[in-house]
């Protein structure tokens, strides 16, 4: 990390819980900004995807099953 983000690191640390709270949200919230071009290419994969359901290129899976799949107790 460069000294400057030690720096604010620093400073944030020295708030209240409340104020570092805001903080964390307005810097996670920066980080997930819109992205039309993202967002066009997962409508296209999307669209695709029902295409290829619709004629029969892909099956559908029920949920319970790809959940049990990747759930561990």
């Amino acid at each position: 990390m460069s000294n400057s983000a030690n720096m604010i690191l620093d400073q944030a640390l020295e708030l209240s819980a409340t104020e570092r709270a805001i903080v964390a949200e307005k810097l996670l919230f920066s980080l997930d900004s819109p992205d039309s071009k993202i967002d066009a290419i997962w409508a296209k994969e999307a669209d695709s995807r029902v295409e290829a359901y619709k004629k029969g290129e892909i099956k559908a899976i029920p949920s319970e099953e790809v959940f049990a799949k990747y759930h561990r107790t």
